[in-house]
């Protein structure tokens, strides 16, 4: 009894002593020269972890390694659209439960940065907003517009409140040391003049009046207002200096890659040249780099942006998509936050003291009042390797290189110098097999019957759908006269289609006639095509697909998506103009409509079973298979490379969407020195932009896991493999 008693009160004790540890209070302040913790000069190390681009199974892994791998601080967006998808009805859970992810990061004793914004870019669906924010009266995004700003308050409030409720802000005790209002907002504000200044001057008001205890910061925002600091992101940012002497230097966003777009090749950014833009910062007197993306993960569901931007975000990060770690990258950059830790006394204590060594040479040399000296020694050649002469010592510098020496005489890293190992990642096959395949058609000959929506001339995608669905369908109809001379074996008449994006499929009376894309680039095309018509009436359905809504653009919420004219050409009375006529629309598929994703909605309707090579080159056609969970540990992936182009569900959980675009670019030699570029490092070439779509695991069942594919195109299903990343 009395053993107990005491196993209890130790046991109490220590848990008293583990919540009041968490819950210490910190002053997070700053000065001209770095973040201050609790009145301490702190170089910190961080790096971009977006939660709802990985599961909640994976955080807690993602963020050891992350740890593991030298930061301080884990960075994340908050995504107002997931959180919010219509007004005042929110979503916190699963992969959207944010304060379990900062908790998370919490108990593995790293800070956050929360980027509220909630303005986030990041290749994400209308660039973090949600769309029922397009539609309230008077509303212009972004700018000294009184329904914007009453929206954004609002949500920016709940955060805030929600991460006080939690006690997650650091002058709380929780890990939240810095805040960003806003986002990229310096090209805004360069277009819009006073109405954008007037918008910042208020966002920063608004933001600092919330009360958080820490700092606010606004990056690639030369205006940013005191107290808030204004910050850099680029590829480089050793030329960036803060709006104000007693501003620190802070790089939210040092690129480690790039993104992919489907179509696109893969950008890779070498490390030597990402450690090189680092140190090059550290040795100008940065106090704070933040690598974006430090784990890019998967853009699940219908959340990418762009338009066309790919389902993975692997972003070329240190750890990839399916949370392993990308060497040598990861362990590169692992050696330099040591050696730039090493540094950190002298760092924060002095400016450097800058020597030319010769015509491409520099020394950057810190040095302390208490004795720590610390030093940079830099070769911006990009292609000859320099000796120099520091401190009596002769240094070798490679070409486009910077070495550190923390004492000012040994040299533990230089950025050109990699010393890990390259890891060799395949995707092997797995002994879980497909089976069941079954087939649904898209119903498309009784489009326009049970419209509910006609209307004289074409519509806007966006204003239509809402965004509830990728898909449009417009239908209208053509009379023909018997006496068409096309009719007798004249030549077919052509059908031209206007679109402002982003992809179209044609159907005449039923029949696929052909698809047309646009581009990243250029969201808008023409399709132009020979039509088979007959005497009578004849049915014309074009379906418009939404390939993610833009995320950046001046008013991007003003752009136009959808079928913008039609025209029939090569008829005896010349060409027919189509555009104002009378259409009738459809919001979606049947089959999303019916929740065929879902056991339960596929169970409502007759699926075929029989062989799928009959309909390997049929378009719009759902296919469903059952699998079981193959055993192991290792990430997972399907392979669709048989198939075209559409969405894929497990479960009833999106993967995301899929397309076998194939990448076009200039797949050549790749040198680490010299101006980082994305053009500059490009594979794949030749190859579909993105052949594997991941699977978690925590998605899985042990066994029956339910498989459903959307076909746009025409595709094998029975090809469709699971396949597990290893590394070897």
């Amino acid at each position: 009894m009395e053993t107990s008693s005491v196993s209890k009160l130790l046991i109490w004790f220590f848990t008293v002593l583990l919540v009041s540890s968490k819950l210490i209070r910190c002053s997070i302040t700053y000065d001209k020269k770095a973040i201050l913790i609790n009145g301490q000069r702190r170089i910190l190390i961080s790096g971009s972890i977006h939660y709802p681009r990985s599961t909640p199974e994976m955080w807690e892994d993602l963020i050891k390694k992350a740890k593991d791998g030298g930061l301080d601080v884990i960075d994340t967006y908050v995504f107002w659209n997931a959180h919010e998808p219509s007004p005042g009805n929110y979503n916190f859970e699963g992969r959207y439960d944010l304060v379990r992810f900062i908790k998370t990061v919490q108990n593995m004793g790293l800070y956050v940065h929360l980027r509220i914004g909630p303005y986030v870019c990041a290749e994400w669906n209308f660039g973090g907003f949600p769309v029922w924010l397009k539609y309230v009266p008077g509303i212009s995004f972004r700018t000294d517009n009184e329904p914007f700003k009453s929206a954004m308050q609002g949500f920016t409030q709940k955060i805030v409140q929600m991460m006080k409720n939690e006690k997650l802000f650091a002058s709380q005790g929780g890990p939240i040391i810095l805040s960003q209002i806003e986002n990229e907002y310096g090209p805004e504000s360069k277009a819009l003049g006073a109405a954008g200044h007037a918008y910042i001057n208020w966002a920063a008001k608004m933001a600092v009046g919330l009360d958080t205890g820490v700092p606010w910061v606004m990056c690639k925002e030369d205006d940013a207002p005191d107290p808030v600091i204004n910050a850099c992101n680029g590829f480089y940012c050793d030329a960036f200096s803060p709006n104000k002497p007693y501003k620190p230097s802070l790089w939210t966003e040092a690129w480690s890659g790039w993104f992919t777009e489907f179509g696109g090749t893969i950008h890779q950014r070498p490390v030597q040249d990402l450690a090189f833009a680092v140190a090059r910062f550290i040795q100008k007197g940065g106090s704070y780099i933040n690598y974006y993306m430090y784990h890019g993960g998967t853009n699940f569901g219908r959340t990418a942006g762009g338009p066309f931007i790919t389902t993975s975000y692997d972003y070329d990060a240190p750890i990839d998509e399916y949370g392993l770690i990308r060497q040598p990258k990861y362990g590169h950059l692992k050696e330099l936050h040591r050696a730039i830790k090493l540094c950190e006394q002298a760092l924060v204590s002095s400016d450097p003291t800058v020597t030319s060594l010769g015509t491409y040479q520099e020394a950057h040399v810190f040095s302390s009042r208490q004795g720590s000296c610390a030093a940079f020694l830099s070769n911006y050649h990009t292609k000859s390797a320099a000796r120099v002469m520091f401190n009596n010592k002769h240094y070798n510098l490679p070409p486009w290189s910077i070495s550190i020496l923390p004492d000012c005489r040994k040299v533990v890293f230089n950025t050109a110098m990699v010393g890990v190992k390259t890891s060799h990642i395949q995707m092997l096959p797995t002994n879980s097999k497909m089976f069941s395949w079954e087939t649904y058609d898209e119903d498309i000959s009784s489009l326009g019957e049970s419209s509910r929506i006609t209307a004289p001339g074409l519509l806007e995608q966006m204003n239509v759908t809402r965004d509830t669905s990728d898909y449009l369908w417009y239908t209208t109809s053509v009379d023909i006269s018997p006496s068409e001379s096309f009719l007798r074996g004249g030549q077919k008449p052509t059908l031209n289609v206007d679109s402002a994006g982003h992809a179209l499929h044609v159907f005449i009376n039923g029949q696929f006639l052909g698809s047309a894309f646009g581009t990243r680039e250029n969201n808008g095309f023409t399709f132009t095509g020979p039509v088979n018509l007959h005497a009578g009436t004849n049915h014309i359905a074009l379906v418009s697909i939404a390939v993610g809504l833009p995320n950046v653009g001046l008013h991007y919420e003003t752009w136009k998506t959808g079928i913008l004219g039609v025209l029939l050409h090569g008829l005896d009375q010349g060409k027919k103009d189509l555009t104002w006529q009378k259409w009738s629309y459809q919001v979606g598929l049947k089959g999303e409509a019916m929740n065929l994703v879902s056991p339960d909605g596929a169970s409502s309707v007759e699926w075929i079973r029989g062989s799928l090579a009959i309909h390997s080159q049929q378009s719009m056609t759902w296919y469903k298979a059952y699998f079981d969970a193959p055993g192991g540990a290792e990430p997972l992936a399907l392979d669709m490379r048989s198939m075209g182009k559409g969405q894929v569900w497990i479960n009833g959980q999106s993967l995301g969407r899929y397309w076998m675009a194939y990448a076009k670019g200039d797949c050549g030699t790749c040198s680490y020195s010299g101006t980082f570029r994305p053009p500059k490092c490009q594979s794949g070439c030749g190859q579909p932009t993105q052949t594997w779509y991941h699977v978690p695991r925590s998605w899985l069942k042990p066994r029956q896991n339910f498989l459903v594919v959307f076909e746009e195109l025409g595709g094998d299903a029975s090809k469709i493999s699971l396949v597990r990343r290893s590394v070897l």
